[in-house]
């Protein structure tokens, strides 16, 4: 069991501060400022002009968050957006009966909550960590004058939204179209793994949901994701370590996804 924290109920600043001089927070290596960001070329809002990034820096709060932390709940009003540097995000909504539903499992670079700052609602879905996290947390009226002001920033938004659209189409899609379990499962890992792999050749992630949360996001059962994990590592397709997955066999593993 690990503790649930109210992410927004920490005062940032304050962790900030306090975390200022330390170079590892959470067993992570803190990103300092997105200048100086490893993976800013391959991430397509961070990757903003030099004046951009700084007026970006000078808006935002910076935090680190171990798992658990709740970014912000489903229904809430969207006071903020929230950049996130590193680590894993899982968002999740919930039905009136209780029923819990994986949508995506969101990777350094995302913007969560971006939609909803936007349109001016309230947030659609829960944003919880899956493993220690660093954001960047904008408010809402400064994030809409940052947008006004830079016009490549503007785009860089409208692109994210269009890139959350299609994902949420083709996921549908997959959902309702795919004809096996195994199809659903291989599309759930290989875009994992893509998103986790910030652009590099090598597609590999930290698997941070119990099968049975893999189930809830794939529309399968916890033995059928047992029982595939197994039949794709015999079938060389995939290299579990521990908790790190590794697609070996990328295209292989693309064809069986849309099969």
């Amino acid at each position: 069991m690990h503790t649930t924290y109210e992410a927004r109920n920490f005062d940032t600043g304050s962790m900030r501060n306090s975390t200022r001089n330390h170079n590892n927070v959470f067993g992570q290596t803190r990103i300092t400022d997105c200048q100086s960001c490893a993976h800013r070329s391959s991430r397509l809002f961070c990757n903003l002009s030099e004046e951009a990034l700084e007026y970006f820096g000078e808006i935002g709060t910076r935090a680190s968050f171990p798992r658990g932390a709740v970014i912000f709940n489903e229904g809430d009003h969207a006071e903020s957006v929230v950049l996130l540097c590193s680590g894993q995000v899982k968002l999740s909504c919930t039905s009136r009966d209780g029923k819990t539903m994986i949508l995506k499992i969101a990777g350094p670079g995302d913007v969560l909550g971006l939609g909803a700052v936007v349109a001016g609602t309230l947030y659609e879905l829960t944003a919880q960590a899956i493993e220690p996290i660093q954001i960047n947390t904008i408010r809402r009226k400064d994030f809409l004058a940052f947008l006004n002001q830079f016009g490549e920033a503007s785009m860089h938004a409208a692109q994210a939204l269009g890139s959350e659209y299609k994902t949420a189409f083709m996921d549908a899609r997959l959902l309702a179209l795919a004809t096996s379990a195994s199809s659903r499962l291989a599309r759930v890992l290989i875009d994992w793994a893509r998103t986790a792999s910030c652009g590099k050749d090598e597609l590999k992630f930290t698997m941070a949901l119990t099968h049975e949360e893999l189930g809830n996001m794939s529309g399968t059962s916890r033995e059928t994701v047992t029982r595939l994990l197994g039949k794709f590592q015999k079938e060389k397709l995939i290299e579990i370590h521990g908790a790190t997955i590794r697609i070996l066999a990328p295209e292989k593993f693309e064809q069986l996804a849309i099969a």
